[in-house]
């Protein structure tokens, strides 16, 4: 992964320090517009394409609050969560923590806290009759060719209809009508609670919460076993509990401090058509029948923000890298002790190219990771690893690796016919190859997969596979010994002249 451009320095950032209290969205934007890394936007921008382009140029950069996005009442806020240093300011630890923190997290989830009813700031206001979410919320249009306006910050949270137990995840949801909307079900648990409740004829009752802390944000995009609660992994990140209530239309909790929830209802037996939508891998799905959701109620706080992610860019990409990143470490980790660190590169869209560092002590162990590194996640299309001297962050880094530490003929592992991303348009193409034209659900995302064994042997002649260094070149002091003065250089460049 390409790093990102180095964070100016200034004070602001360095003195403020984290607000008290539980962390929301509204104490993180005023935290990030504290130390000078929230633009506000006054001027009325256009919902359609506009807003999104704003926020993609800022991507990175600042996070951008629209405070009158299309002369709506309701603001937008994008991008505050953009940079990894900033997630792991969150968080409370060094970037290099990241992936531990969310690993700890995972393991050791706290349980929610249920708040009463009144007492929730997502529920100060109510709207129960005659839904209109086009007046109600200010829904972006983000691509060229996307059809309409979508929902792409949402937390889909839905219970398991056999357990009972709740599961939280996002989704690209498509409004098309007042009190419709269709969304994307890829084959993970909201897609089997759904499946279990349509076996029975019955809608699956669910809530899409937008604006919510980057914490919770995160745990809702945890790897985890089906029966479990990610709300739970927020509340470990936060160091606390965190706070729920129960929607006014179904038994779904929701965080209690988000901004808006839309409470609604998985319709069984139903599809409307969704897409084209402009996806994380940087092109755009086609349109499909997807699954409907009939809206019931729609609550919100006095004056909610509104959150929409622009997608395939650094917010959208992380929040789904950084948890992918603490699993797939964490599963690596317990069949190969040698595994130091991973990371899932931006030019593999944060989800299909991952570069694992590993203490490597027998020939062969390097392809071992890979196969394992294959079988974690089935969006992993291709694995480099590499030695402990190799920068994962780095492309750089890494491509050096490969140049000079991988032979295609003894180092390359392929794996044909494998379960991949059905949002990957490469696989589109395998199956048209194949013969094949609009592939079933059971025939889509089928692709090949590649691993890369960069790393030296174990044992090497004399200096073959040393890398090169000049002692003292990472500790000299070059403030103290570079003179910025004009005249010193000028001194010497005129003489002779």
């Amino acid at each position: 992964m390409s790093r990102q451009p180095a964070e100016k320095t200034n004070s602001a950032s360095q003195a403020a320090p984290l607000p008290e209290g539980p962390l929301t969205l509204r104490s993180w934007l005023r935290h990030l517009g504290n130390t000078d890394r929230l633009a506000a936007i006054d001027e009325p921008v256009a919902l359609e394409h506009t807003l999104a382009a704003v926020a993609k140029r800022l991507d990175g950069e600042r996070a951008v609050l629209f405070r009158r996005p299309g002369g709506h009442a309701v603001p937008v806020v994008s991008g505050f969560m953009s940079r990894r240093a900033w997630i792991a300011e969150a968080m409370g630890v060094p970037e290099a923590g990241l992936l531990e923190r969310m690993r700890s997290a995972a393991a050791q989830p706290l349980p929610v806290s249920e708040v009463a009813q009144g007492e929730a700031a997502c529920q100060q206001v109510i709207h129960l009759d005659k839904v209109d979410l086009h007046k109600l919320l200010p829904i972006p249009t983000h691509s060229e060719h996307d059809n309409g306006p979508y929902i792409t910050a949402g937390l889909a949270i839905a219970r398991n209809p056999r357990t009972g137990v709740q599961n939280v995840s996002i989704h690209r949801i498509q409004v098309h009508a007042a009190d419709r909307m269709a969304i994307l079900l890829l084959p993970r648990h909201l897609d089997a609670f759904y499946r279990a409740a349509e076996e029975c004829g019955e809608a699956l009752p669910i809530a899409i919460v937008i604006g919510v802390d980057p914490l919770t944000m995160l745990a809702s995009q945890a790897i985890t076993p089906i029966d479990y609660d990610e709300l739970e992994i927020a509340g470990a990140l936060h160091g606390a509990p965190l706070e729920v209530i129960k929607c006014r239309t179904s038994d779904v909790r929701v965080p209690a401090n988000a901004e808006i929830v839309i409470e609604g209802r998985l319709l069984p037996g139903e599809r409307e058509m969704e897409g084209p939508f402009g996806e994380f891998p940087k092109y755009y799905s086609s349109a499909e029948p997807r699954e409907v959701i009939q809206v019931d109620a729609v609550t919100h706080r006095h004056r909610p923000i509104y959150h929409t992610i622009v997608p395939a860019e650094m917010e959208h990409l992380l929040l789904g890298a950084i948890p992918r990143e603490a699993t797939l470490l964490a599963h690596l980790q317990r069949s190969h002790p040698g595994v130091q660190d991973v990371h899932l590169s931006v030019g593999g869209v944060c989800r299909y190219h991952l570069y694992v560092k590993l203490d490597k002590k027998r020939e062969g162990e390097a392809k071992n990771v890979i196969l394992s590194a294959f079988g974690a996640h089935y969006d992993i299309k291709q694995v480099v690893v590499v030695d402990t001297d190799v920068d994962v962050h780095d492309p750089a880094e890494v491509e050096w690796a490969v140049a000079t530490r991988f032979q295609a003929d003894q180092d390359l592992v392929v794996i044909a016919g494998a379960q991949g991303s059905v949002l990957d348009p490469s696989t589109t193409v395998a199956a048209n190859l194949a013969g094949i034209d609009n592939p079933e659900p059971h025939l889509q995302g089928i692709c090949a997969k590649m691993g890369l064994d960069a790393t030296r042997p174990v044992k090497y002649a004399a200096h073959v596979f040393t890398r090169v260094r000049i002692p003292g070149e990472s500790t000299i002091d070059l403030q103290a010994l570079v003179s910025v003065d004009p005249s010193q250089w000028e001194a010497y460049l005129g003489e002779g002249a």
